[in-house]
């Protein structure tokens, strides 16, 4: 790597700037909205997939204005490529492991 900067600038007219961004990145990966019933207090949250985290961040809304975030399972799960709400209103999560990997989130208890 060089170093050399890419681009002109964060801003141009007309370009909308980004609800949220993390410095340094997440390396993120798949995102889904929650709107299911397993987990009442994420309804309108939405989940996204860290690579770098080894986990899944939960952003939390209000509106288009990000109020929270959090980085869950951090380094409990491998590499997260994809997240899915199921039918069943549990989450599922794709890994990066060799052979893959689904794993099924569930509320405790």
């Amino acid at each position: 790597m060089s170093g050399t900067k890419i681009g002109e600038g964060a801003e141009k007219p007309g370009m909308a700037q980004p609800v949220k961004y993390w410095v340094p990145s997440p390396a993120l990966s798949g995102m889904a909205f929650y709107e299911g019933d397993r987990f009442p207090k994420w309804r309108g949250n939405v989940l996204i997939g860290a690579l770098r985290g080894q986990g899944v961040i939960r952003v939390r809304l209000d509106g288009e204005k990000v109020v929270a975030d959090e980085l869950m399972l951090s380094g409990a799960v491998p590499r997260i490529r994809d997240v899915r709400i199921g039918p069943d209103g549990l989450v599922y999560l794709l890994t990066d492991l060799p052979n893959g990997a689904i794993l099924r989130l569930e509320p405790a208890g």
